[in-house]
């Protein structure tokens, strides 16, 4: 007998991870702050409550989606004694600092705490390309994988709870710097009348295209071989981000996205290691703590 699957946090994200274990059957338990959000779903079967207290009465999973690391806090501590001997599956983005915070608090209520990572939007849900990164206890992943394996590719990343999460934080920073350099790009263009939608269509193969140097990178990386051989020079490199910002000055566009590379590959050249490959300058990126 398949138990039930509570879900607390009916958002877009929550309410795309209730519908797809609805899909298949699973008995569903939902609630959300704002009742309404409920009704589509309880028009599907779900059991709708109208508190925490109620979702939560009996056996199975519970899965949180909700804003942000306060609101769980908000919405599962005064709970937490009745959580206990229980699976709390948080979906919730947070960062990896507090996801341990989370599984630490659990952990003293009783609490087995598995910590997930969404790599897809709402609508990806239930579908192959999405991807959701897990970390916490290897058994919580294993005995639950018939409903995380429903909502896309099941990734797991090992015992340490925050790992989830610095994996989907890690990958975040390249597609925001990426969507904020075509932005930029289309600022420059678009000084000019040319539409952002053409711009587009020649700009998104072209990165398609760039990211096969990622491999070649990441070795170099792996490696700490910064020599250069095979890889762009770090004064190339300065010499065409000089030229960008000149032409995107030229263009009336603002550099703030611009300037911080610049201003990183301008210190390593300046400190002796312009002859060095541009993957050099992730040493200057390390922490050193």
């Amino acid at each position: 007998m398949t138990t039930r699957t509570t879900f607390l946090g009916l958002g877009a994200m929550g309410s795309a991870l209730a519908a797809a274990a609805l899909d298949t059957g699973r008995p569903s338990v939902v609630w959300n702050r704002t009742p309404d959000k409920a009704r589509a779903l309880g028009e599907r079967g779900a059991t709708v409550t109208e508190t925490v207290e109620e979702a939560i009465t009996g056996d199975g999973v519970v899965v949180v989606c909700l804003l942000d690391h306060q609101s769980v806090h908000a919405v599962v501590d005064p709970v937490a004694a009745r959580l206990a001997g229980r699976t709390v599956i948080n979906l919730t983005t947070t960062t990896p600092n507090q996801a341990r915070g989370l599984a630490t608090w659990a952990a003293e209520h009783g609490i087995t705490y598995l910590d997930g990572a969404i790599m897809a939007v709402p609508r990806m849900i239930g579908h192959p390309d999405a991807a959701i990164f897990y970390s916490g206890p290897e058994a919580a992943f294993g005995e639950n994988r018939d409903l995380l394996d429903l909502w896309g590719r099941s990734d797991y990343f090992g015992t340490d709870p925050g790992f989830a999460s610095l994996r989907d934080m890690a990958m975040l920073v390249g597609m925001y710097t990426m969507f904020a350099g075509f932005l930029h790009g289309a600022a420059m263009v678009g000084a000019e009348g040319v539409s952002a939608t053409d711009f587009a269509r020649r700009q998104g193969p072209f990165l398609a295209s760039m990211t096969g140097q990622l491999a070649d990178l990441a070795t170099a990386v792996d490696a700490k071989e910064h020599a250069g051989a095979g890889q762009q020079s770090l004064e190339f490199t300065e010499a065409a981000l000089d030229l960008l910002v000149t032409a995107s000055l030229d263009q009336g566009v603002s550099i703030e996205v611009l300037r911080p590379v610049h201003d990183i590959v301008h210190r390593q050249v300046a400190a002796g290691y312009g002859r060095q490959g541009t993957a050099r300058i992730v040493e200057a990126l390390r922490s050193t703590r």
